[in-house]
């Protein structure tokens, strides 16, 4: 099983957003150490909580401190971004870190109407999705109508897919990564993309990355206490329509929380992937026996930032 880390520089309350992307940065450094596979960061605009809008430069940065690790997005928004402009990014990165660098890309806009406006995109705006991917895809693999510099070998594509998304996979012949929702079903949908799955030259199977927040620690309850920052961050964006940096478990004050709110958070940490490694991996294995997942990439955020390097450790160290 292929293991993988999925970044989103998370801010929190107490430091800058300058802090968030050095912690990438370091946790990229440590992946590579520990072994991972691929290190992967995100794409946020606007959001409080999250340092990261320049995948790109972010990866530019990582590259720089690391060797041997993938690197690559989770994932370039295409309706942000004229695909050329991505193509030229990403072939930048491949020239500069040869044969590591990965193209994940995916169709969210941003996630409140003034951060669409300043990205000139609109939620009542044509779906253009299909043909700025074939497009990308055209300009990378060098037969596009502009051919873009440097000329390099085409990174590979990923796509962040949901239900709709994983049809334009299969179509596509592409791998995919998928999360939320998805890795609660019977995997049904992702038997439909297998099967209608349309192999390449550079994609001769299907594969499936599942994604997912993956939180260890030496007993149950420290693990929950962990999963508490980010759980609280989800059931307050709910309530605010802000996505807010992480806070400290000891600052949280559930009870004087709305109890809706305190039922949000609840449930979420009910649903996380947290606990004991044990614990852990048995529900590890039967996520990987119901999705038929090819790669696990972990996009766990704590407000400890050393609980979230023990964590790391202590995924890898399952497998």
């Amino acid at each position: 099983m292929l293991l993988s880390i999925l970044d989103r520089s998370r801010t929190r309350t107490g430091f800058d957003d300058a802090a968030a992307l050095t912690a990438t940065v370091d946790r990229a450094i440590n992946a590579e150490r520990l072994g991972y596979h691929r290190f992967w960061v995100a794409e946020h605009h606007g959001v409080p909580g999250i340092a990261s809008g320049a995948p790109s430069i972010l990866l530019a940065a990582i590259g720089a401190r690391t060797s041997r690790i993938r690197l690559g997005s989770g994932g370039v928004m295409l309706p942000n971004h004229q695909p050329f402009v991505v193509a030229e990014q990403f072939a930048m990165l491949e020239a500069l870190y040869p044969g590591r660098i990965d193209a994940g890309v995916g169709r969210s806009l941003g996630f409140t109407e003034p951060v669409r406006a300043a990205l000139r995109t609109r939620r009542d705006a044509p779906d253009t999705f299909v043909a700025d991917l074939d497009e990308l895809r055209g300009f990378l693999d060098g037969t596009g109508p502009v051919k873009v510099r440097p000329a390099v070998p085409a990174p590979p594509v990923y796509l962040l897919a949901t239900g709709q998304g994983l049809a334009i996979a299969s179509k596509a012949g592409l791998p995919v990564v998928v999360g939320g929702p998805l890795l609660k079903s019977d995997g049904a949908a992702l038997d439909i993309y297998r099967k209608n799955f349309r192999a390449t030259a550079k994609n001769p199977q299907p594969t499936v990355i599942v994604s997912l927040d993956i939180t260890i620690a030496d007993t149950a309850e420290d693990a929950a206490e962990l999963v508490l920052s980010e759980a609280w961050a989800m059931a307050q964006s709910r309530r605010t329509g802000e996505f807010p940096p992480l806070e400290q478990a000891s600052d949280i004050d559930l009870d004087a929380a709305p109890q809706r709110v305190r039922d949000r958070v609840q449930r979420s940490i009910a649903t996380a992937v947290h606990g004991t490694p044990g614990h852990v991996l048995a529900m590890l294995e039967e996520l990987i026996v119901r999705t038929g997942a090819d790669e696990i990439l972990a996009s766990t955020s704590t407000y400890d930032r050393g609980a979230l390097l023990d964590a790391d450790a202590a995924l890898i160290e399952l497998f």
